[in-house]
């Protein structure tokens, strides 16, 4: 499942961020090319911002992208979309991928080993470890101070595809819905849901890449088009 409802307002565009083109193609195309290039892949669902989908019908088209089956119109909210998409699955037992579409240069192996875990575990999250020390801030008079410095060794940096048996997101998301208190505090992401809602279910980790960057600020573009432009770039050892 391909998550492409936001509406990229942090980029400071009049159209969504995924439709942004990088390196010559849509930031969308570009993740759909991966998975449909995936053998480990049998069907593509675009949850898309309302209002764009026929943008993206005629990029499925015109790329010949014909693992995907449906473009979904997104929610209100990215639980909204999340579950809109899920529906549409239908009820067979199966593993998804839930995967940010502004993150086109995940890297065809992080798509195995996360289909590869799913053998043995029911949920799967992609992630890095932390090169920045992380500080818990403290409110103080004038502002705020360190108030812990977490240890680094242990913490890590969420990305995407997070992955599960559709049976374990889809009653994660349930509970989630039908708790009056979810909304006032939703849940930043699928794993988080998962964490809350199952807490018997563990989250396996796979390691993810620092390529595999989210494209959400103006910045984030041209490092985009550099790592794309380096990925096609022979070796140094090739070059004469």
């Amino acid at each position: 499942m391909l998550l492409a409802g936001g509406v990229g307002q942090r980029m400071g565009h009049d159209r969504p961020k995924q439709l942004i083109e990088v390196a010559g193609r849509t930031i969308i195309e570009h993740s759909l090319a991966v998975f449909q290039g995936a053998p480990e892949i049998d069907e593509i669902v675009v949850l898309m911002t309302p209002g764009h989908a026929d943008r993206v019908r005629e990029i499925v088209a015109a790329g010949g992208y014909d693992k995907v089956s449906k473009v979904v119109d997104g929610g209100a909210s990215r639980t909204e979309s999340t579950w809109l998409a899920l529906q549409a699955l239908g009820d067979e037992e199966c593993d998804v991928l839930l995967h940010d579409a502004v993150r086109p240069l995940l890297e065809p192996r992080i798509i195995t080993e996360c289909v590869k875990a799913l053998e043995t575990h029911r949920a799967v999250n992609v992630a890095i470890p932390s090169s920045d020390t992380i500080l818990v801030a403290a409110p103080a008079p004038g502002g705020e101070v360190i108030g812990e410095v977490l240890d680094r060794s242990v913490l890590r940096r969420s990305q995407t595809p997070q992955c599960f048996r559709l049976s374990v997101i889809r009653e994660a998301y349930e509970r989630a819905l039908a708790d009056p208190g979810f909304a006032a505090r939703p849940a930043t992401d699928d794993c988080g849901v998962v964490l809350r809602y199952l807490p018997d279910v563990p989250i396996h980790l796979v390691p993810g890449s620092e390529r595999n960057i989210k494209v959400t600020h103006p910045a984030d573009v041209p490092i985009a088009e550099l790592l794309f432009q380096l990925t096609a770039s022979p070796p140094i050892s090739d070059l004469p």
